[in-house]
């Protein structure tokens, strides 16, 4: 759970509140609201760090609610994820005076929609994460507090460059991103693209993210997220085929079990 990243959700539909409230809740501290007006005075006493809302609703809409919000020094930093159509994206959301930081087009499956908003999510506990960071620039933590994909995604969305270290029984993987995207990895006799698919199979170990780390080596041929598909690819395969291979990180956007997929809800406020 990033514990550190305070989320409000507002939806008018009920059931549909009560579904991501309860998917969410694992990911960060939830606050809900039914309508905007009850949004905001909850905003106000205590800014989100991520805003999560429906587009349509009666009275004050989502996007005057984040208008309102993002001209608020106390929550102008608020990040916005809106659920809408996919006409209302196009027609009625284009060219917003505030940028939002990403959309959920109507209908979503209750899965796809969660994995897309952890991504903000866990952006935005890794900035909080490195900004606490000890003072010589060094971001250090366990694999229990995020996990290898969660960090990688992470860096891709912030366009971070660092060096980004992973350790676990005398094992040890250094992987090295430039603009978010990964430029170096070594795996004891591993380089490139085959050290990061073996580091995915960690569920467990230490990380420890060097702001000021750089290579000059470029070894990797696809991009973080080629990267990150193909490595998933070859672990679901793996498993599929009764091979040794780690399950996936918590969490991880990998293939869903056909218990999830029969959880999973299409859901249209």
């Amino acid at each position: 759970m990033s514990d550190n990243v305070k989320l409000l959700l507002v939806e008018d539909n009920p059931m549909v509140l009560g579904l991501l409230k309860g998917a969410l809740t694992p990911l960060a501290r939830v606050t809900t609201a039914n309508d905007a007006a009850d949004a905001l005075l909850k905003a106000i006493d205590d800014p989100p760090d991520v805003l999560v809302s429906d587009y349509r609703m009666p009275g004050m809409d989502g996007r005057q609610l984040m208008e309102k919000l993002k001209s608020r020094p106390g929550t102008a930093g608020t990040a916005v994820i809106l659920l809408a159509t996919k006409a209302d994206i196009a027609e009625k959301l284009s060219g917003l005076s505030y940028p939002v930081d990403d959309f959920v087009e109507k209908p979503f499956f209750l899965r796809e929609a969660v994995q897309r908003i952890k991504r903000t999510i866990d952006k935005l506990s890794l900035e909080k994460m490195a900004k606490a960071a000890q003072s010589d620039g060094v971001l250090r933590g366990s694999l229990l507090q995020m996990n290898v994909i969660d960090l990688v995604q992470s860096l891709e969305m912030g366009r971070k460059s660092c060096s980004l270290t992973f350790t676990k029984k005398g094992e040890k993987c250094e992987m090295y991103f430039v603009e978010g995207q990964v430029t170096h990895a070594a795996y004891g006799d591993l380089v490139g693209d085959p050290a990061v698919f073996k580091v995915l199979r960690w569920t467990d170990g230490n990380f420890e993210m060097n702001f000021d780390g750089k290579s000059a080596k470029r070894t990797t041929e696809l991009n973080t997220q080629g990267l990150l598909m193909e490595g998933l690819r070859l672990l679901d395969e793996a498993n599929n085929a009764g091979g040794d291979a780690a399950p996936v990180a918590p969490n991880a956007p990998a293939a869903s079990t056909k218990k999830e997929e029969e959880e999973d809800v299409l859901l249209d406020s």
